[in-house]
């Protein structure tokens, strides 16, 4: 329950709609200037990618993620970056200037450690006060305006607290009217819930171009930055960080990244293919076994949904005759990476049958497919993609669904690619025969 005041008439309805109704001409669409080639380019490249090619103009953009998971971070860099030739403001409602001094310190460096003069054009400031921030906004014509967070935000003519479903949307509302009318690119940080989803009134995503999520295990070195929606760009685009001392560091090839620590030859060990946004990425998929020593055997995944890892097993005991009612199953995906689409069913699979078998899963395969409750394979889309990737990196063979389409796109060169059609077959094909 959110208490909300509200009055006969709003200073902030009249004057919007006073603004809007000064200004506001229909225009013939030919006659529209699109600002497409007006991005502003980023040094750090995975950034772009997700933002889908550079920061746009007049944009307003929401980024989530847990607490200290390097959120502001990230856009301490950013704006250190963009300083160098433009103007930046970076508004903090949670930290005092000196602690924004300290990281900025800490992260503007050159690759030998040494530190570098700080960019003049970065404006620092303290305020929580949504008028005086956008005074000091007029006042100094950024083009780029940070606001760590919008939940600290407030509008003094509102009478609810700081955070509450009101502040945040009004708050919102003012500083999206404000990057439209002066082109000003504006980043707000996000608190998120117990459930991981951005704090406040669901509209607040409805207000901003782009929200992207900052996600990662804090115990782990990696983070991926997730586009969930984006005006601008694809959606569900992925730019893959690593956490340092010198800040986030962009990993340009995250299929090496996460296979770097890879045991060959070892059971329960199977790669996936699993598209982020436009990009395909191979991960290992690590299954365990084990007698289970309580009455109901334990299913736990780390990376996959619950539910999937249920189907999974039920399926492998029923259709391809390995026995899992007695047996504890964990699967988890290395290096934190959280996996949603079903196309890696096959390589889970296939590593849990590994376990229980003892024998290794052939190093040189991938495995890519959905699994139906018949125990047949279904085909993945963007297969192409898949297999180019995994021949990239050397891989000799792929084992994946039949292709039921005829006249389809010829697979990549490179990879000896086996079609099969049930989940029986390709735990034939991809175990090492002892």
């Amino acid at each position: 329950m959110a208490e909300e005041i509200v009055s006969k008439s709003s200073p902030l309805a009249s004057q919007s709609s006073a603004r809007f109704n000064a200004t506001s001409v229909p225009r013939p669409i030919q006659l529209i200037q699109s600002d497409e080639g007006k991005r502003i380019q980023l040094e750090h490249l995975e950034f772009s990618r997700v933002l889908g090619g550079g920061l746009v103009p007049g944009s307003i953009n929401l980024i989530g993620g847990d607490p200290g998971i390097g959120k502001s971070t990230l856009l301490l860099q950013i704006a250190l970056e963009l300083a160098a030739s433009q103007s930046v403001l970076y508004v903090s409602g949670e930290e005092s200037e000196r602690q924004i001094k300290m990281r900025a310190d800490r992260l503007h460096r050159d690759p030998s450690g040494k530190a570098l003069p700080l960019p003049e054009n970065l404006l620092l400031v303290t305020e929580t006060n949504l008028n005086v921030i956008l005074d000091h906004a007029d006042s100094t014509r950024p083009e780029l305006l940070i606001v760590d967070s919008i939940q600290t935000s407030y509008l003094p003519e509102l009478e609810s607290s700081a955070g509450s479903v009101s502040q945040v949307r009004e708050s919102a509302s003012r500083l999206r009217e404000y990057a439209k009318r002066t082109g000003t690119s504006i980043f707000l940080i996000g608190h998120v819930t117990k459930e991981g989803t951005i704090a406040g009134p669901r509209v607040l995503e409805h207000i901003v171009d782009t929200v992207l999520y900052l996600e990662g295990d804090r115990y782990q070195a990696y983070r991926l930055l997730r586009s969930v929606k984006n005006r601008f760009g694809a959606t569900s685009e992925v730019g893959v960080f690593e956490m340092q001392e010198g800040g986030m560091i962009e990993i340009s090839n995250p299929s090496e990244a996460f296979l770097a620590e890879r045991m060959v030859n070892a059971p329960g060990s199977a790669i996936a293919v699993t598209m982020e946004g436009t990009r395909p990425i191979l991960v290992e998929i690590q299954g365990l076994t084990n007698t289970t020593t309580f009455g109901n055997p334990r299913r736990t995944p780390n990376g996959i949904e619950f539910n999937r890892l249920l189907l999974i097993s039920a399926v492998l005991t029923r259709r391809a005759g390995i026995k899992l009612t007695d047996q504890d199953v964990f699967v988890n995906v290395v290096g934190g990476l959280k996996i949603s689409e079903p196309a890696a069913d096959l390589a889970v699979a296939t590593a849990i049958a590994s376990s229980i078998k003892d024998t290794p899963v052939k190093a040189d395969t991938i495995l890519i497919g959905e699994i139906g409750l018949s125990g047949e394979l279904r085909m993945a889309s963007r297969m192409s993609d898949r297999l180019g990737e995994a021949a990239k990196l050397g891989f000799q063979s792929a084992i994946i669904p039949k292709r039921i389409r005829s006249g389809g796109i010829p697979w990549p060169s490179g990879i000896d690619v086996l079609e099969v059609r049930s989940l029986s077959q390709a735990l034939k094909e991809a175990l090492l025969k002892k």
